[in-house]
């Protein structure tokens, strides 16, 4: 920069002084003096348009309550003739982010899109402040990340309103009008739906005027009906049915059952959310992810209390146990290629009832995958080490070797195994939290690996995103662990399980605890 040129942004700086005049110009000028203002600021170039227009605009946000309280909010999805809404009661304390989680279920989307909200004099004014999906935040866009403006921050009086888009193709505009504030009980949900009407527009069909259109083809006795059919029939083409554009009906207890499951209480229960579970969600940059993650840990039952007798613990970690006790005071010498040596594995093989899951001889531990999976998680548990080529006991595992109850917390707070990488860590917690909120559906819970794990940007080597067989694969090392420990009702060669056992529930849930 030459000498003569001033600071970007000080007081001598022509283009700064440009933005002032501009925002008093825009506050108080005559069209004549609004145009006289544009074309010297068209005459600075394309570096001060731009400045202007990525100038924020006045904060207008409040300081937050000290107290909270419930907020009886009217939902409008503007366009709409007659009326679609939803009445919600939030609490005043909710973050945006998790307010976008509410307004979702509340109308039947599914999060497949873009959205932002808004606060400022009228929907179309230059001083909205917009508050960002994570996407627009990793944009660069104007305006800040929803997850840190809470909703008593942007909502204060009665008649107050916040605008909320989604799905910036079809354009659905929501305006959310605060209606009253009352006295929050200590049992009320943080978000429940109270009244609505009409149901929820479907996905990609077009905007409201479209969902109006395939309201009216849809329903016979609609006075606009043949109008609407032929609408239909132009925007769409004559071999699409209505009916493929199937709304979402307007169900209170459905609505509410879903908002049950989002997990905004976590908050508000008597425990604290593990700081590793914290960690997951927060590296989770995609909502659609999010939402799944938040579901799924207000279903794991972390607030239940934890028991193990010794009887059961001990059958648990019998072969962790039997492992212990082989390698025994004196170590075992491992072969020149790191590996148990064969009679070892036979042993084990045989001892341990590993035939009905596994093939082959069963005495080459590279070759069963049961035994291998054994020893290695004993070592990441700390139970093991492998000094100069021999198998030998830590102290640890020197310490619970007669204490099944002892050993079987052990293995619950090294899990999910360590591992160096940090996607395998993340999915063996996804699976743990599945484990612990009881899920039999093997492809649900691979499905969710996945999606959570491409939420947080891991992808495949292509850059494809993540299958559920990939996902599954992840959280290879923490499903053998839990197959082990009797986790599961059942099993086969590839893993494929029934519902959890209780005590494979009772196991995930103090490895969750337990960080």
């Amino acid at each position: 920069m030459a000498d003569t040129d001033p600071a970007p942004g000080s007081a001598d700086d022509p283009r700064a002084e440009l933005l002032r005049a501009w925002e008093r110009a825009a506050a108080e000028a005559t069209p004549a003096e609004l145009h006289e203002a544009m074309q010297h600021l068209l005459s600075l170039g394309g570096d001060a348009a731009e400045q202007l227009a990525r100038t924020p605009p006045p904060s207008r946000r409040r300081p937050r309550r000290s107290d909270t309280v419930t907020y009886r909010v009217r939902v409008d999805l503007v366009g709409t003739k007659p009326p679609l809404w939803r009445r919600l009661e939030l609490a005043s304390d909710l973050f945006l982010d998790e307010l976008h989680d509410v307004i979702q279920e509340a109308f039947g989307w599914t999060d497949s899109h873009l959205h932002r909200f808004a606060c400022g004099p009228s929907r179309d004014s230059r001083d909205l402040e917009h508050y960002l999906c994570p996407f627009d935040v990793e944009e660069g866009d104007v305006g800040i990340p929803e997850h840190e403006v809470r909703l008593d921050e942007v909502l204060l009086d009665e008649g107050d309103t916040l605008y909320y888009d989604y799905d910036y193709g079809d354009d659905w505009r929501h305006t959310l009008t605060l209606e009253a504030v009352v006295e929050c009980t200590d049992h009320a949900p943080r978000a429940v739906c109270t009244a609505g009407r009409r149901p929820g527009p479907p996905e990609d069909c077009g905007g409201v005027h479209c969902y109006q259109t395939i309201v009216a083809a849809q329903d016979p006795t609609h006075p606009d009906h043949a109008e609407a059919t032929a609408e239909f029939v132009h925007i769409y083409g004559d071999d699409i049915d209505p009916d493929m554009f199937d709304p979402t009906p307007f169900d209170l207890d459905e609505i509410n059952a879903a908002l049950a499951a989002i997990g905004l209480d976590d908050g508000k229960r008597p425990y604290t959310v593990p700081e590793k579970i914290v960690e997951l969600v927060d590296a989770v940059r995609a909502t659609h992810g999010t939402r799944q993650l938040r579901r799924l840990i207000a279903r794991a039952g972390l607030d239940e209390p934890l028991h193990i007798d010794a009887d059961t613990a001990a059958q648990m970690v019998r072969p962790y146990t039997w492992l212990l006790r082989r390698v025994g005071a004196d170590g075992i010498k491992l072969t020149s290629a790191g590996y148990l040596p064969p009679a070892h594995v036979a042993a084990a093989f045989e001892e341990l009832d590993l035939a009905d899951e596994w093939i082959g001889k069963g005495n080459r531990e590279d070759l069963t995958l049961p035994v291998l999976n054994l020893r290695e998680t004993a070592q990441r548990a700390g139970l093991l080490r492998t000094p100069r080529g021999r198998l030998l006991l830590t102290a640890r595992g020197r310490a619970v070797i007669d204490d099944p109850v002892a050993l079987w917390w052990r293995l619950a707070e090294r899990m999910p195994p360590r591992s160096t990488s940090a996607h395998e860590v993340q999915a063996g917690m996804v699976l743990l939290l599945a484990v612990a909120a009881r899920i039999a559906d093997v492809d649900e819970v691979d499905d969710t690996i996945a999606v959570v794990l491409d939420a947080i940007g891991w992808m495949s080597g292509d850059g494809s995103p993540l299958t559920p067989m990939a996902a599954a694969h992840a959280a290879w090392d923490t499903r053998a662990v839990l197959q082990r420990l009797g986790a599961f009702a059942d099993h086969d060669l590839f893993g494929r399980r029934a519902a959890p056992t209780d005590e494979g529930v009772t196991f995930a849930r103090a490895a969750l605890q337990t960080w």
